[in-house]
């Protein structure tokens, strides 16, 4: 490990970040895309890893401009006050090529304790891609618009990070 440890910088290019959520009572799944992506991660001599991805909430593109704008609003992300949703990971470690990771997801002026796993896709002396799924139950960040009931309670956001040494 000791070949990894230290600063490291998000590859925005190398990144994704995105959401899908159920809505018409489970009968169809909305996805929207994240396009501003940074962030950073220390890995330590120990092995525990830290860091932050941030996402500009702003940034949402789910190809329709009206729902867009609606997750942009206090409804959802407000974008106004709160122009990122950020990530914060406080501890990782690497078992394998699976990382699990602890700490805490804020969006919307609203914060939430996160667990996460993450699978290691790419690790050379200058890259690390790590790919990781993460259920997020909105109402706990605030959001608890849903108009008829329309709105499954969990949304799962997919990201793939790729981290270049810094």
């Amino acid at each position: 490990m000791t070949e990894h440890t230290g600063s490291w910088v998000l590859d925005p290019t190398g990144s994704t970040a995105t959401i899908a959520a159920k809505t018409f009572w489970g009968l169809m799944t909305v996805k929207g895309t994240f396009g501003a992506l940074s962030g950073h991660g220390t890995l330590a001599e120990d092995g525990i890893a830290s860091g932050a991805l941030v996402i500009g909430a702003s940034s949402i593109d789910t190809k329709n401009a009206t729902r867009d704008t609606h997750l942009k609003s206090a409804d959802f992300f407000n974008v106004e006050a709160h122009q990122s949703i950020t990530l914060t990971v406080t501890k990782a470690a690497q078992e394998g090529d699976k990382l699990t990771g602890k700490g805490t997801l804020e969006a919307g002026g609203h914060r939430m304790p996160v667990s996460f796993a993450a699978t290691i896709t790419e690790a050379t002396d200058g890259a690390v891609t790590l790919a990781a799924q993460l259920p997020v139950n909105y109402r706990e960040l605030g959001m608890t618009w849903n108009r008829m009931g329309m709105l499954g309670p969990v949304a799962t956001a997919d990201v793939t990070a790729r981290f270049i040494k810094a």
